[in-house]
């Protein structure tokens, strides 16, 4: 049910539509939608939002802008984008650390995951990796944690913001294995890998994609990854549950959401052509490429998994008594 400001949002925009009634939805959309990344260029979720961006609105008949709005672990676009009219034209990329780590760990958060959005649909899964600089002295898991346990408090690592997906499960791989590490936030995972790669912090916990071709150039090291199993890409790299961490075993997902209370028919029509382009062989292979997997789950799916993640990372949070800063 629509609440008084969404049906006036509604009806302004099916008047600037030049429609009225149940017609408006079927006109949409009839200009230029703002698809908020609420982090930095050159972090996982802009990659992703970039490389759908042409395809989504090639299939939907206009453009879609990619607009990065940093702040917070992704709070600040994921709260411009919960205040926006639900009218299908400002929506906005879905990560875990903006609807289940950061709202489950920072009680102030100005929306609620779980009522203040409309999911649209999850579009890729992407593994978590820990890497270091090539200058730390440890190039594999048992010598890191090894490292890390005989100098506690001497190393620090970066994430993508305070509460982010990074943040959250460092935290938690902290408190599993007994080692100390001091936590640098930035506003994004482009900063902070520009900044580990650079040598100024040594440790990152970060999404594969932006990482990888780091990783690959030799400016990186990976020592373990989130993953169901070995990632052909990086063959002799293990993961934390072969480490016997399984509760850090977790993927990121990378969705489209919108405000709540977008009607269906939009929702629907974002959907199809979300699938439409990840049936384009090239679009595939693009995200692909990246080490993330193809999901493009329906509304519903999408709405059930972002729930079963926050009460994960609620869980963690309470299990770990972990609060922020």
């Amino acid at each position: 049910m629509f609440d008084r400001r969404q049906l006036f949002a509604v009806g302004l925009a099916a008047v600037a539509a030049g429609v009225s009634g149940p017609s408006w939805a079927q006109a949409y959309p009839n200009k230029v939608i703002r698809l908020v990344v609420p982090f930095a260029p050159g972090g996982t979720t802009d990659i992703v939002a970039r490389v759908m961006s042409e395809a989504v609105g090639k299939a939907l008949g206009q453009a879609l802008v990619v607009e990065n709005k940093a702040g917070g672990g992704g709070v600040v676009g994921a709260t411009e984008l919960a205040r926006s009219a639900p009218d299908g034209y400002v929506i906005g990329m879905a990560t875990v650390s903006t609807t289940a780590a950061n709202p489950a760990i920072n009680p102030k958060i100005p929306y609620n995951t779980l009522t203040d959005f409309t999911p649209i649909t999850n579009i890729a899964a992407t593994p978590n990796v820990i890497a270091v600089n090539p200058s730390f002295p440890a190039k594999d898991y048992k010598s890191f944690v090894a490292e890390l346990k005989k100098n506690p408090g001497k190393y620090s690592y970066s994430s993508s913001g305070t509460g982010g997906i990074g943040h959250l499960q460092t935290e938690l791989f902290k408190n599993l294995t007994g080692t100390f590490i001091t936590h640098i936030p930035y506003r994004g995972a482009g900063p902070a890998l520009n900044d580990t790669v650079g040598g100024q912090v040594p440790i990152i916990f970060d999404n594969l994609p932006s990482a990888l071709p780091h990783i690959k150039s030799g400016r990186l090291i990976p020592i373990v990854v989130a993953a169901p199993q070995r990632l052909p890409v990086l063959p002799d790299v293990p993961t934390f549950k072969e480490m016997g961490l399984e509760p850090v075993n977790r993927m990121a997902y990378y969705g489209f959401i919108g405000p709540k209370g977008m009607p269906k028919e939009v929702v629907d029509k974002i959907y199809n052509a979300t699938k439409a382009a990840l049936a384009d062989p090239a679009v595939k292979k693009r995200i692909e490429d990246t080490g993330s997997l193809i999901i493009g789950n329906t509304p519903e799916q999408f709405t059930a998994q972002i729930k079963a993640e926050y009460e994960v990372y609620k869980d963690v949070v309470a299990k770990q008594k972990l609060a922020l800063d």
